[in-house]
């Protein structure tokens, strides 16, 4: 693809902004950590929330969108749709309890909810699996990513493209460095800005270059791709039986720690929850974050993705097929900032990703296990230095993944059996340390055992079930076996961290009776009310808009009309139950 004079100016004015953005947050940043990796905890609903949603657009993800489609249909995408049902149980039952909770990192939570050496290990286990090994695979599958992309648009080797890759992440990481979270979260909002106006008109594009809707829908009931329309697997689906389903909608939402959609809040989506004014804010972010995840992303992607299956047929590597349509297809005058837009899904996620990641390594890690009592601009250096060293351990990673999504799979996979001790631990006084550490590891070794000497491959549905299923059962099976046969956590740790958080009475009984004073959570039916609306309001609009795009306009009218209501009830009861602000 040719880009002119006029394209390379918008490309370049685009890097500029963000290294002014980084230039111009640099003081701020360097004031303390708190202001590094959580903006002071001032940060507005909707810029938290949009920076999730900009984090989740990386350059990988129309990609495997797109593959998706081309080898599943349109249902294929409940490999990620699933997660809603998790995303909307962090809005209503954790997001609050999140900012009361007032740690640097999702991670720093081990301390204040357990005690004495096992937290001790859980925190610096966990800071170096997630902030390193996992966060590098992260970064690797989105430096794959843009390497494909770069390798079609320029028409140059794959090595060349992620010596390229390697040049934005230094920039992409001289800005982070320079900014903390700040820069981050402005940059985002502009980056989000133009990769989802990018991706509109591509759509539009792409759409036109097929004949319209309709002959779409003719070509590919032609070519005997009818089914590959449908919002659900048709029965007896050979790449979706109905077990995967079944596993899909029933199991993995709730069972399996994936990066963006941990069950209860995590990662990043934590960070950002932490950074929030107030609960209210912490709440918002991560509503609007899920609508706009679910319900405003998915379809730009899906016509481009049903697009090219007509346009480029029998592609040997089916995710490329979302490039070929904007390179033969897009007008020229666009180019460029197409290009830029692919750039910011990239510079985005990475950001954040070294963001988040080096505050992982350095408070979770070197402050609390190396250098204890430095001073914060002490820290503050520490963790300019982990960025710097992520980008280079990132960039090494990228050339050794091959499949975008098998790593999707395999994080899937090995964090199966987690979800349900990080969703009770908020819940139930009874976990303790152990109980997480033995689930992890069970996961892990389970997960990795049935693919290695029982030879189930995740590739294939059926297996990849079974996998999950076999992980789950096992898993939740140590990890409860382990917290009834270890001690709880001491009293006093128990019943300073019901304080600190006002979890439900429920499960809390023998500790709330210690502390007669704390007023707890009562909003428990409630909010149970809002998840089942919040999952109608976005289902509701992804399958109502796609209806309509699709030409339905009936059912798309109905469905948007039931997703209308569920956002009146969400709405009406939030309203009832007012807010109160928190007093730091």
């Amino acid at each position: 693809m040719r880009l002119t004079l006029a394209d390379w100016l918008v490309v370049a004015l685009y890097f500029l902004f963000n290294i002014g953005v980084g230039l111009y947050y640099k003081r701020r940043a360097g004031r303390s950590t708190a202001e590094y990796f959580l903006s002071g905890r001032n940060v507005p609903w909707w810029l938290a929330g949009t920076s999730m949603v900009a984090t989740t657009f990386a350059a990988d993800t129309p990609l495997v969108v797109t593959g998706l489609v081309a080898r599943n249909g349109v249902a294929g995408n409940w490999l990620w749709w699933n997660l809603l049902a998790s995303g909307m149980l962090t809005v209503f039952f954790y997001a609050r309890l999140w900012r009361r909770a007032g740690v640097m990192t999702d991670i720093e939570f081990s301390e204040i909810r357990y005690a004495g050496p096992p937290a001790a290990f859980l925190r610096g286990f966990r800071a170096l699996y997630l902030g390193l090994l996992i966060n590098c695979i992260i970064l690797g599958w989105v430096n794959l990513a843009m390497a494909k992309i770069l390798q079609l648009v320029f028409g140059i080797s794959k090595g060349q493209a992620l010596w390229i890759v390697v040049g934005l992440i230094v920039l992409t990481s001289a800005i982070s460095t320079l900014s903390g979270l700040w820069g981050v979260l402005v940059t985002d909002l502009f980056q989000f800005v133009i990769k989802m106006g990018m991706v509109i008109v591509l759509a539009v594009v792409a759409v036109q270059a097929v004949g319209g809707i309709e002959a779409m829908k003719a070509k590919l009931a032609s070519g005997g791709q009818g089914s590959v329309l449908s919002f659900v697997p048709d029965v007896g689906s050979a790449w979706m039986p109905m077990l995967t389903f079944f596993v899909y909608i029933a199991v993995n939402w709730w069972a399996t720690w994936y990066p963006g959609a941990e069950p209860g809040g995590g990662g990043y989506v934590a960070q950002r929850m932490l950074s929030a004014k107030d609960e209210r804010h912490s709440l918002l972010a991560t509503l609007w974050f899920n609508i706009a995840h679910y319900a405003v992303r998915p379809w730009p992607w899906i016509l481009v993705a049903l697009a090219s299956l007509i346009l480029f047929p029998g592609l040997p590597d089916p995710e490329t097929g979302y490039i070929r349509v904007m390179i033969d297809y897009l007008p020229s005058s666009l180019r460029g900032l197409m290009v830029a837009a692919f750039a910011a899904a990239f510079m985005s996620t990475i950001a954040t990703q070294l963001n988040w990641g080096a505050s992982y390594l350095v408070n979770d890690f070197y402050r609390r296990f190396v250098r204890r009592e430095a001073g914060e601009p002490h820290y503050v250096l520490a963790s300019r230095v982990a960025t710097a060293l992520l980008t280079v351990f990132s960039a090494a990673v990228a050339f050794r993944i091959e499949s975008i999504g098998g790593a999707w799979k395999l994080l899937i996979i090995t964090g199966a059996g987690t979800g349900a001790v990080l969703l009770l631990r908020w819940y139930w006084w009874r976990i303790n340390a152990w109980s997480e550490v033995s689930a992890m590891i069970a996961a892990f070794v389970v997960s990795v055992l049935l693919q290695t000497v029982g030879g189930l491959d995740s590739d294939r549905p059926l297996d990849f079930a079974h996998i999950v299923l076999i992980t789950v059962a096992v898993t939740t099976v140590v990890w409860l076996a382990v917290t009834f046969l270890t001690r709880p956590e001491s009293e006093s740790t128990l019943v300073a961290f019901y304080r600190r958080t006002r979890p439900s009475r429920t499960g809390w009984g023998p500790v709330a009776a210690r502390a007669p004073d704390v007023r707890p959570s009562t909003d428990g039916l409630a909010n149970l009310l809002d998840w089942v609306a919040g999952c109608v309001l976005v289902y509701g609009a992804l399958f109502g808009v796609g209806k309509l795009l699709l030409h339905e306009t009936r059912p798309g009218l109905l469905l948007l009309g039931l997703s209308a209501l569920a956002g009146g009830v969400i709405y009406r009861d939030l309203s009832r139950r007012g807010w109160k602000t928190v007093v730091e």
